[in-house]
């Protein structure tokens, strides 16, 4: 899968280090898969939860909430939001 735009990531886990490593983790696991829908995904991210057009991710034990628009048909992850798990749950990130 091609993921959009990695720089996401790499931003969050320089103000949030322990995270460092279950984002490198996760962005390795969709890098070199291809999903043609949401239930292949569950296959390897379990609690991968579609909420309205966006897929969200629980990654390093609950404490990361990553929010994606994967466009399954072209093999594209647009990483929208990378946030806390107390930041989530604030819901701006729906607007």
């Amino acid at each position: 899968m091609h993921i959009i735009t990695r720089k996401r990531l790499n931003e969050f886990a320089e103000s949030h280090p322990e995270t460092k490593a279950a984002l490198a983790q996760w962005y390795s696991l969709m890098k070199g898969n291809t999903f043609s829908s949401l239930a292949d995904l569950q296959a390897i991210f379990p609690a991968a939860d579609r909420v309205g057009k966006l897929t969200v991710f629980n990654i390093g034990g609950n404490k990361v909430r990553l929010i994606a628009a994967i466009h399954y048909n072209r093999g594209k992850i647009y990483i929208r939001a990378v946030l806390t798990h107390k930041d989530y749950d604030k819901g701006k990130w729906k607007e």
